[in-house]
């Protein structure tokens, strides 16, 4: 018997779908407005961050999209396809969902929990075990060492890759994650990020990612959403633009008076907005690659204690920085 997904009856979707959410509402019968009225365009393949204060709605968006919780009004559509007229087990299973924590089953090893949605949709165990290592591997954990383990013995950072691995198993076309990093201490939470930034360059997956975090938003997204009480959508931007023009009063306060400082890490350094290499030039002038931001290049400065710095591509100076020039390109607009 043919057991492939096409055989069970589950749509072969592309690799990534838009998220469109169109008047979005939800109200309690207790009268609490959690999301009032909330429009919002998440492109194909770009990972959104949703933020704002504890009570704004972001996780109940989330799960809105998953329809684990049941809109009171308004559309959602993936691709071009309206979830409420979806089947929302099916749908589910199209959709990639990681948590804060993470939710592994505790009786099965980690190779059965990524092989969980696989499983119920009944591929073969030679494809399944096959995405399973891929996925492992994917996640930089060796599917030899770490596949007959079970979670309890597992780091937090290790179960936080399991977990990103169960979601994408069936290869979703959108990933949605529910504070995903914040269970773990700074340090790993920092590479963590990392990783998934390199994950997400290689899978290129639609994400929706909520956390209360500036710094992760600024850091993973491609663009940030600010939401205030009742999910009313304060600015939707890059976070260049984010950090460099706050749309609102509420936007301003919320990302802080030092935004210019976090503006740096996504500013890149603009072959085009560089200064002339001096001719005078000191031979121990500190250096940064041209691939990385004004952020690293402020670091550079910092630690040298100099005022100048050499821009080099592949070891050959291409344009000299100097400090005022940095923190100007850190400046706001607003």
């Amino acid at each position: 018997m043919d057991v492939t997904p096409e055989a069970t009856g589950v749509a072969q979707s592309p690799r990534a779908a838009s998220i469109s959410l169109e008047g979005i509402q939800k109200h309690y019968p207790n009268g609490t407005e959690a999301v009032r009225d909330l429009s919002l365009e998440v492109p194909a393949g770009e990972l959104v961050v949703l933020i704002g204060p504890s009570g704004c709605g972001k996780s109940t968006v989330l799960r809105m999209i998953n329809r684990l919780i049941e809109p009171t009004a308004g559309r959602i559509t993936l691709g071009d396809e309206d979830v409420t007229n979806v089947d929302p087990v099916q749908l589910r299973r199209r959709i990639g969902y990681v948590i804060q924590n993470v939710g592994l089953f505790p009786h099965q090893t980690v190779r059965a929990n990524v092989a969980t949605v696989p499983s119920l949709l009944r591929w073969p165990k030679g494809q399944t075990r096959a995405r399973v290592d891929e996925l492992l591997d994917l996640v930089g954990l060796d599917p030899a060492e770490f596949g007959g383990r079970y979670p309890h013995e597992l780091s937090g950072g290790q179960r936080q890759r399991v977990g990103v691995a169960r979601a994408l198993a069936a290869d979703p076309v959108v990933l949605l994650m529910d504070e995903p990093f914040s269970a773990v201490d700074p340090i790993v939470r920092a590479r963590l990020q990392e990783e998934f930034l390199r994950l997400q360059a290689e899978v290129r997956k639609t994400i929706v990612l909520v956390t209360h975090d500036l710094d992760e938003a600024v850091r993973l997204g491609d663009r940030i959403a600010v939401l205030s009480e009742g999910g009313q959508l304060e600015q939707y931007d890059t976070p260049a633009a984010l950090l460099g023009a706050p749309a609102t009063a509420f936007v301003r306060e919320f990302v802080g008076a030092d935004r210019g400082i976090r503006r740096l890490a996504v500013t890149p350094l603009d072959r085009e907005a560089l200064e002339p290499v001096p001719e005078d030039a000191a031979p121990d002038l500190p250096t940064v690659a041209v691939d990385g931001s004004a952020y690293d290049a402020l670091a550079v400065l910092l630690t040298s204690g100099r005022d100048r710095l050499l821009v080099t591509d592949a070891g050959r100076p291409v344009g000299a920085l100097s400090r005022q020039r940095l923190l100007d390109l850190g400046r706001p607009t607003s």
